[in-house]
């Protein structure tokens, strides 16, 4: 299934100053929201349920890999739209680990 992508004002801002900062992993980002949006299951973006986080209605979130071994890799988070086809981008950001 096809999926339109929408996005938070976080999320649009993350991705626009990634844009001004940081050619390398702005494309990356690029890259995994066009899979998303073509291939949700795609096993490459490794999504799994996120229980740190819900959406503005207390939607599950989810969360798609960016990168996987790199340290301070980036991560997108979202959420099924309540209409059909839609995805919900809640933020972009970098998993640090702890």
């Amino acid at each position: 299934m096809q999926f339109s992508l929408q996005f938070t004002a976080v999320a649009a801002d993350a991705l626009a100053e990634l844009g001004q900062f940081d050619f390398k992993k702005h494309h990356k980002v690029l890259k995994t929201l066009a899979l998303m949006e073509s291939n949700i299951r795609h096993p490459g973006l490794k999504t799994h349920k996120y229980n740190s986080l819900s959406g503005s209605n207390g939607e599950e979130v989810f969360e798609a890999y960016v990168e996987n071994t790199t340290p301070a890799a980036f991560r997108i988070f979202w959420y099924y739209d309540p209409n059909p086809g839609i995805i919900t981008i809640l933020a972009i950001a970098v998993l640090v680990d702890s």
